[in-house]
């Protein structure tokens, strides 16, 4: 199964300039392609867009089934949105349970097998209580089985998510990273050909989001899905492929890898994290640097793999902040025909104000143009 997916929009809003979306990726099967953007580049809106929530030009296809003509409904996604969208007066099984009461049809939406034997049955459906577990055991006997039924998808994923243990519970009893992971499950429950994600971690605290971010990298293993998120940690760590959003635009595509060591422009190097060094701020070491690409503008390199304090300098610069973080320290440090300072991690670093020294290696440079 592949989703293709071309599609262009434009939203407007009264007294606001009309905003243009346009995407042209795929997604195959099994892949997670993580959209990646600053807040505003129309992320989401293109994640509607692929669900159906607004009208578009273009096209989404899975598998050449033209999609682009049916409702959000008829086109076999799930969606977590980013405030969990579970209902209040539903237990968590209930919740995880809901969408696989009914199945879509060409004719629209038809009640589960369950749900259409207890309105067969007519008045006499009110004298049967749990009319699913009926169902559960006359289909048994028509197979001849006589053994317990399968366990219900959703109670196993409350278990995989680490929730099991949630079921009677209501989702205002539940804390943010809960119902996150509830309102996941209830999205998996259907068995959905696209798992589509808008930002489901962004609202969550540090400790809550790297722990359900571990998790969706073992739930995600297998699930053809989209995700959106502005956060480049949650996207190195999720995605098969990346897709950079700029300004309602796709302004690169690639792996992980290809995204973050290797930036298309400088724009796509400073929002993923990377330093971006005019070439005319190297004066003659950039020769050694620029491996035969004579039309680059700038060079772009990680911060890990700046050389601090080494021998054989590519630049001379002054340090202006130290930040430390966790087990080793951000410094930042001002050179002469940079706008932006470099930043460089070290795990003893000089005091503001220290000169130093910032070497590149080879091998972990990139370069881009304008």
């Amino acid at each position: 199964m592949t989703l293709e997916v071309d599609v262009e929009a434009t939203f407007s809003a009264d007294g606001a300039d009309a905003f243009h979306v346009a995407a042209d990726f795929s997604v195959r099967d099994g892949e997670t392609v993580v959209i990646l953007g600053p807040s505003g580049s129309g992320k989401t809106l293109l994640l509607e867009t692929v669900a159906g929530f607004h009208d578009h030009e273009g096209t989404v296809d899975n598998d050449e089934l033209v999609l682009s003509d049916r409702p959000p409904e008829g086109r076999d996604f799930a969606f977590v949105f980013q405030d969990y969208a579970l209902f209040p007066h539903m237990t968590v099984s209930e919740n995880v349970g809901f969408g696989t009461r009914y199945e879509w049809t060409d004719d629209g939406w038809v009640a589960s097998l369950a749900d259409r034997f207890r309105s067969a049955l007519g008045r006499f459906g009110s004298a049967i209580s749990r009319p699913r577990s009926t169902v559960s055991k006359l289909w048994r006997r028509l197979r001849g089985g006589t053994g317990p039924a399968p366990e219900p998808p959703g109670l196993r994923l409350l278990a995989d998510l680490g929730v099991a243990d949630l079921a009677e519970r209501y989702p205002p009893t539940l804390s943010g990273g809960e119902a996150q992971r509830v309102a996941l499950a209830r999205a998996l429950a259907v068995d959905p050909a696209v798992l589509l994600l808008d930002e489901p971690l962004s609202s969550l605290d540090v400790p809550t989001r790297q722990a359900l971010r571990d998790d969706l990298q073992d739930v995600l293993a297998d699930v053809t899905s989209i995700y959106v998120t502005h956060d480049r940690t949650t996207a190195r760590a999720l995605a098969d492929r990346i897709v950079v959003m700029n300004d309602g635009q796709v302004v690169q595509t690639g792996t992980p890898e290809d995204v973050f060591e290797r930036p298309a422009s400088p724009l796509v190097a400073r929002f993923t994290g990377s330093n971006v060094v005019p070439l005319s701020a190297l004066g003659d070491r950039a020769d050694r640097l620029l491996d035969g690409d004579r039309d680059a503008t700038h060079l772009t390199v990680r911060p890990e793999a700046v050389e601090l304090g080494a021998n054989d300098p590519d630049l001379t610069g002054t340090v202006e902040r130290v930040t430390r973080e966790d087990a080793t320290s951000r410094v930042t440090v001002a050179v002469d025909g940079i706008d932006s300072p470099v930043t460089v991690f070290s795990a003893d670093p000089p005091t503001p104000g220290t000169t130093v020294t910032l070497r590149f290696p080879r091998e972990r440079v990139a370069t881009c143009r304008d």
